[in-house]
Parts: C-alpha cells; structure tokens; sequence
C-alpha cells in the first residue's frame, strides 16, 4: 500500500475515534497489518502526574518489561530529550537500548508533538537491521502529527464544553 493512501487510512481513524487510545489502537492495528518489517509497534505517552516517565500505551508484538520508562534512559528518552525522530540501525551499537527482545535489530521512535510540546511518542522495533527509511520517518511523523492533532483537538473541544 503506498504511504499516502496509508495515510488518509489513518485520518480517517481520527475522524470516527472515540477517544485516543481507541485511535492508537486502530493505528498500531493498521501498520502491523501494512508493514510486516514493523516487529513492534507502540505508543509511550507522557505520564500527566509525571511528566519525566513515558508510560505503555497501546501496543502490538511482544510484551514488554518496559511500561514506564524514564524520559532519561533509552532510545524513548533519546526522542523526548532531543525532541526529535530517532533512528538507530543496529540497536546492539548503542548504548542507549533498552533491551525488549534480543530479536529487535533497529529501532525509530517519533515525537508526538501538541502545541509545540512533546506528549508521547510512536516506537516502533524491527527484526531487521537498518530496516527504517526516510520513508519510514516521513510517514511516521506525519502519523504523529494526526495524533498530534486528535489530542489537541480533544482538549479544544474539552475547553469549549467547560465554558
């Protein structure tokens, strides 16, 4: 499937959700479909109470002991803190891996972004080194931006009903 016809895919998602773990849960559902090089798929958001910890959203592949992470440690803590996309060919090379599976070979994690300001990420592991593109980073940057979106629209229209 190409990307931009993915992409209107996954805007459309946006469009019916009814919340934004039912749009991530459709997102991570539609991109293991789509791109079987994607190993694991995931979404770490910001903790609200703690916005120094990344907790487990919605997810497919292999459990992961990694449900909250620190934004300090990690390729996840790489993204937040160079506020960033992340790509790492060959995950064993870097110092900054947290190991999920010995299985992972490459790993890209993609800032979502809400009013200039990080609030989660998209994480995605593949069993393939080198496996992400600027294909890869293109059309998941823009799937953050659509989560991006969705959350900020959420909270305008959360603030329209408060007043």
């Amino acid at each position: 499937m190409e990307m931009t016809t993915f992409l209107s895919l996954i805007r459309g998602l946006a469009t019916t959700a009814a919340s934004l773990e039912v749009l991530q849960e459709g997102i991570v559902e539609a991109i293991s479909q789509r791109l079987p090089y994607y190993t694991w798929i995931g979404f770490y958001m910001l903790d609200p109470s703690d916005t120094e910890t990344l907790v487990l959203g919605p997810f497919i592949g292999d459990p992961t002991p990694h449900v909250r992470i620190p934004v300090t440690q990690g390729i996840c803590g790489a993204a937040i803190s160079l506020g960033r996309t992340v790509i790492v060919d060959d995950v064993n090379a870097d110092p900054r891996y947290l190991s999920c599976s010995i299985k992972t070979k490459s790993e890209i994690v993609v800032p979502i972004y809400v009013r200039e300001r990080i609030v989660g990420e998209i994480d995605i592991d593949s069993h393939t080194s080198a496996a992400f593109t600027d294909i890869d980073r293109v059309f998941l940057e823009q799937v953050a931006g659509i989560v991006g979106n969705f959350i900020a629209d959420v909270s305008m229209r959360g603030r329209k009903n408060a007043n």
